[in-house]
C-alpha cells in the first residue's frame, strides 16, 4: 500500500502542472525572433486547433514548422504561456505548412540539405517522450537545435503521447504503435540525401527509438548504419533486460552510441517503482550491466535539469549546454568520434569491456 501510495502521490504531483499551450502561428513572429526550422513525421490524428492530436492517427503526416524563438530566450528553456504569446517573448510559429505526403516531405526536406554545404547535410532526428502534446515535442526540437548550435536540419519525430501526466499506460502502448512511422522516417531523411543522421530520443522515446532500430535490422537482414550514423538516448525509460534484448537484434549499434544517464531523475525513479525493478536504463547504477555493449554512458547526476524531476538534464541545464556547446560534443557525435573526445570531460571516465562510463563532475565555472 505505501508503494501505490508514493507512485500516485508522484503522479499527482505531475499532474498539477500549468496548462499546456499550442502552437500559436503568427508570421510576425518571423520579424521578432531567431527562426528554426522543424521537419516534422508524426502518427498523430492530424486536425483541431493543435494542428496535430493526441489521438493515433491511421497513417504518417508529415509537415514543416518555422518556430520562432523569442530574443529574449534563456538557454535551455521553452518559454510558453498558455495566453495569448508574445513573439518577444514566446516560442510560437511564424509557418505552418502541412505536407501532401512522404513525396513532398522529402522533395522539402532534400532542398533545405542541398542549401547546405555539405559538411552540414546532416540530420538530427529527435523523438520526444511521455507526457508530451505536439508543441511541447516540436518546440523542444527547435530549442535543441538553437541551444547547441545544431549546424543541420532538425527532424522531429511525433508519437501519439497523450500528453496527460496518467497516461503512461496509453503512451506504452503508443510507442509500439509508431514504431513504423519512425521507421518510414528514417527512410525518408536519408532518401532526401542526409549526409549523416543522429537519433535521438528521450524517455519513451528512447524505447520507441531502439525499437525502430530493431524493426530496421530484421528488415535489413543486417546492420542499420548505412541508414543511422549514431544514437543518443537521454533518460532511457527502458527496462535493461529490454534494452540488451534489442541491442542483441540490432547487432552492431551505430557509433557513436551514448546514454545520458541520472540518479536525481525522478521520473524515471518512478518508472522503476511502477515495473517493480531497481532502475530503469536511464538511471543505471552501474555500468556493468552494459558492459558487454560498445556504448558510452555519460552520468549527469552532478548536474540539475530544468525542472524538479531532472529528466531532461542535457537540454535544459545551462551549464551541460555550455559545456557540451564548447567542446563541440555534438558536433562529435556526427563524426563519431565521442570515444577520443571523452578526456575533454571534466569528471571520472571508466572502461568496463566494451562500454565507457564518464561521471560528469561539477565545473565550478559552469555549474548553475
Amino acid at each position: 500500500m505505501r508503494l501505490v501510495a508514493l507512485c500516485l502521490a508522484g503522479l499527482a504531483a505531475l499532474a498539477a502542472c500549468t496548462p499546456r499551450p499550442d502552437i500559436a502561428v503568427s508570421p510576425a513572429a518571423a520579424q521578432v525572433g531567431t527562426e528554426v526550422p522543424v521537419y516534422v513525421g508524426t502518427t498523430r490524428r492530424p486536425g483541431g486547433d493543435a494542428i496535430f492530436q493526441s489521438a493515433r492517427g491511421s497513417q504518417i503526416s508529415y509537415a514543416r514548422i518555422d518556430v520562432s524563438i523569442p530574443p529574449g530566450h534563456q538557454p535551455g528553456q521553452i518559454e510558453m504561456t498558455a495566453r495569448a504569446p508574445d513573439p518577444a517573448q514566446h516560442f510560437m510559429a511564424s509557418h505552418v505548412a502541412p505536407q501532401a505526403g512522404a513525396d513532398a516531405f522529402r522533395a522539402e526536406l532534400a532542398g533545405a540539405l542541398a542549401r547546405r554545404s555539405p559538411a552540414n547535410r546532416e540530420v538530427l532526428i529527435y523523438v520526444h517522450g511521455f507526457n508530451n502534446t505536439f508543441a511541447d515535442g516540436v518546440f523542444r526540437t527547435a530549442q535543441i537545435g538553437h541551444d547547441f548550435d545544431m549546424p543541420g536540419v532538425m527532424v522531429h519525430y511525433s508519437w501519439p503521447s497523450s500528453g496527460r501526466p496518467l497516461g503512461y499506460a496509453y503512451d506504452r502502448d503508443s510507442v509500439l504503435f509508431a514504431r513504423d512511422g519512425l521507421v518510414a522516417l528514417i527512410e525518408e531523411v536519408n532518401r532526401a540525401g542526409a549526409r549523416r543522421v543522429l537519433l535521438v530520443g528521450h524517455s519513451l522515446g528512447a524505447h520507441l527509438s531502439m525499437e525502430a532500430l530493431r524493426q530496421l535490422s530484421l528488415k535489413r537482414g543486417g546492420s542499420v548504419a548505412p541508414l543511422v550514423d549514431g544514437v543518443i538516448l537521454i533518460s532511457p525509460d527502458i527496462d535493461v533486460d529490454v534494452f540488451r534484448s534489442q541491442a542483441r537484434t540490432i547487432g552492431h549499434l551505430p557509433q557513436p552510441f551514448v546514454i545520458f544517464a541520472s540518479q536525481r531523475d525522478r521520473a524515471l525513479a518512478l518508472s522503476a517503482r511502477l515495473s517493480g525493478e531497481s532502475n530503469r536504463l536511464g538511471n543505471l547504477d552501474t555500468v556493468q550491466k552494459v558492459a558487454d555493449l560498445e556504448v558510452v554512458v555519460i552520468d549527469v547526476s552532478a548536474y540539475a535539469g530544468g525542472d524538479w524531476l531532472n529528466h531532461l538534464t542535457i537540454a535544459q541545464s545551462p551549464a551541460l549546454i555550455r559545456l557540451f556547446s564548447n567542446i563541440a560534443a555534438v558536433e562529435a557525435a556526427f563524426s563519431g568520434d565521442m570515444a577520443g573526445r571523452t578526456g575533454l570531460l571534466p569528471g571520472t571516465v571508466l572502461t568496463v569491456q566494451d562500454a565507457t562510463a564518464i561521471i560528469l563532475s561539477p565545473v565550478s565555472s559552469l555549474v548553475q
